[in-house]
């Protein structure tokens, strides 16, 4: 009789990918990401068929962790630039505050191991955001763009932002701040 799969061990497993993704990239042997969680490498394939599944996982559960930090107490009564500042500052905040699954989330981004699928559900889990992005855009520099270019443009400025926090973290203010102008000033063009 199999027994129960538990929680814990598979958020074990999923924080154990994130770290061996981030440092070693999504090529990293399965038994590594066991190892860092604990568990036999035949238990890691209990919790997920294969190990594109695996990623595939770990790519919407950090998608999903990111949405939920970047939407929590979202001001969806303030104007457009308010909440679109406030977006940033979460993602800023959320990407500083995790390196390592901000890395991670990188490394899966490029990979052609995450499914067309898997990508939709990750962009779907960020609907209102997403809108948001499309309404600011749809004026601007990038209007006639695809809003998947809109949003890595988004991610590029942010990467910076958030790696010039990272080396001087005490003027982290300063660089969220221009972050923003920056990014505000390429989408919407003001």
């Amino acid at each position: 009789m199999a027994r129960p799969r538990s929680e814990d061990k598979r958020n074990a497993i999923l924080s154990a990918a994130t770290t061996v993704v981030a440092t070693l990239g999504v090529s990293a042997p399965t038994a590594k990401i066991a190892k860092g969680a604990g568990v036999a490498e035949g238990t890691l394939f209990t919790y997920f068929e294969n190990k594109d599944a695996l990623l595939n996982q770990l790519y919407l559960a950090l998608k999903h962790d990111m949405r939920d930090e970047m939407t929590r107490d979202y001001p969806a009564a303030q104007s457009v630039e308010e909440r679109g500042r406030y977006v940033w500052e979460r993602y800023i905040d959320w990407g500083v505050a995790f390196p390592l699954k901000r890395k991670a989330m990188s490394q899966l981004a490029v990979s052609e191991r995450i499914s067309g699928h898997t990508r939709a559900a990750g962009m779907e889990a960020f609907g209102e955001i997403n809108a948001m992005i499309h309404r600011i855009s749809s004026d601007g520099p990038l209007k006639d763009q695809p809003p998947a270019f809109v949003a890595a443009v988004m991610n590029a400025i942010a990467e910076v932002t958030m790696e010039f926090i990272e080396q001087d973290p005490k003027h982290a203010r300063r660089y969220k701040a221009a972050g923003f102008v920056a990014f505000w000033s390429a989408i919407a063009g003001k």
